[in-house]
């Protein structure tokens, strides 16, 4: 287990999670940075589907629990509520990001409310990013895969960006379970 598992358990992935094929996995198909964060919910796919999906800048926004929120100017706090809106993503559909001014994901694969599949070019670098629900009796099993090649520096990806991402999806796990239960 890696210092940020040690430091964020509550995202880390089950085993089988992690071997496992996701949707998307080829879009990316010579990734030089995988990581894999997963966490449940207590909810089935179906209540969990709308908050992932109208996730995103001028949409619902990025889930954080109220504690963290309450720190934050009130218009760069994220939705409590579900927006119509938002719904009903489409392959092509492209989101506006928080990596930059101009930053976006493209909707590349959808199946409500299995998956959702997003792609992005970066400086160079290739991304898609899976959201995978799984039924778990009463519970979702919540799996995100980032995938990024070619990267130039790889163990700084790894590392840094591994653990900003543990940590926005630590925060947007917690944020979500507040939301959908």
């Amino acid at each position: 287990m890696g210092l940020v598992d040690r430091l964020l358990p509550s995202v880390v992935p089950r085993d089988v999670e992690v071997a496992v094929g996701l949707p998307g996995d080829d879009l990316v198909p010579h990734a030089d940075v995988v990581m894999d964060r997963a966490f449940s919910v207590d909810a089935r796919p179906a209540a969990v589907w709308p908050w992932l999906e109208q996730l995103g800048k001028r949409r619902a926004g990025w889930y954080l629990p109220r504690r963290l929120e309450r720190a934050l100017p009130s218009s760069r706090r994220a939705l409590r509520r579900l927006d119509p809106s938002y719904g009903g993503l489409q392959v092509g559909d492209v989101i506006p990001d928080y990596g930059g001014r101009d930053e976006t994901f493209t909707v590349a694969m959808t199946a409500a409310p299995s998956y959702l599949v997003y792609t992005s070019r970066r400086r160079g670098t290739d991304v898609s990013w899976a959201i995978v629900l799984t039924p778990e009796d009463v519970r979702t099993r919540v799996h995100l895969r980032l995938r990024l090649g070619p990267v130039k520096h790889v163990r700084l990806a790894e590392v840094a960006g591994g653990l900003f991402d543990a940590l926005t999806i630590a925060g947007m796990a917690a944020g979500l379970r507040e939301r959908v239960c």
